[in-house]
C-alpha cells in the first residue's frame, strides 16, 4: 500500500505515541516497585489481594511488552513500505482497519478466516 505523506505521517506519530504511553507505564511500575512488606500487612487476605493485584499488573506489562514489540514490527514495516499489506492475501487492508488498529498485519477478511480456525481449533 503506498500510504500519502499525510497518512504515513499520522501513522507514525499514532504508533510512536502509543509506545511512548506504554513505556511510560512500565517505568512508573518499575519507579512505584511491586514489593510490599509484609509486615504492612494485617493478615492473610490482605497479603492475597496484595498478591493478585503484582500478579495482575505483572501480566499486564507482559503484553504490553508484547505490544510494544508489535508497534515496533509496524514501524519498521512503515519505514520498509509494507505497512498496511496483508501478510496473508497480500492485499491492501484498508485504511479504516488500520486507523482502528494500526498494527493490523492481515486485511479483515483473512483476519475473520484466522479467528474461524482458531475456534474451531479449540473445539
Amino acid at each position: 500500500m503506498k500510504l500519502s505523506e499525510s497518512n504515513y505521517q499520522h501513522f507514525k506519530q499514532a504508533l510512536l505515541a502509543q509506545k511512548n504511553a506504554l513505556q511510560k507505564e512500565a517505568e512508573k511500575t518499575v519507579e512505584e516497585g511491586l514489593n510490599v512488606d509484609s509486615e504492612d500487612l494485617a493478615d492473610s487476605i490482605d497479603r492475597s489481594s496484595v498478591e493478585t493485584e503484582r500478579n495482575f499488573t505483572l501480566k499486564l506489562r507482559d503484553r504490553e511488552r508484547k505490544l510494544i514489540k508489535k508497534i515496533d514490527e509496524a514501524l519498521e514495516r512503515l519505514e520498509a513500505g509494507s505497512f498496511g499489506v496483508c501478510e496473508v492475501c497480500e492485499e491492501d487492508i484498508s485504511l479504516n482497519r488500520l486507523k482502528a488498529r494500526p498494527i493490523a498485519t492481515l486485511c479483515i477478511e483473512c483476519k475473520e478466516e484466522q479467528e474461524k480456525q482458531e475456534k474451531h481449533n479449540e473445539q
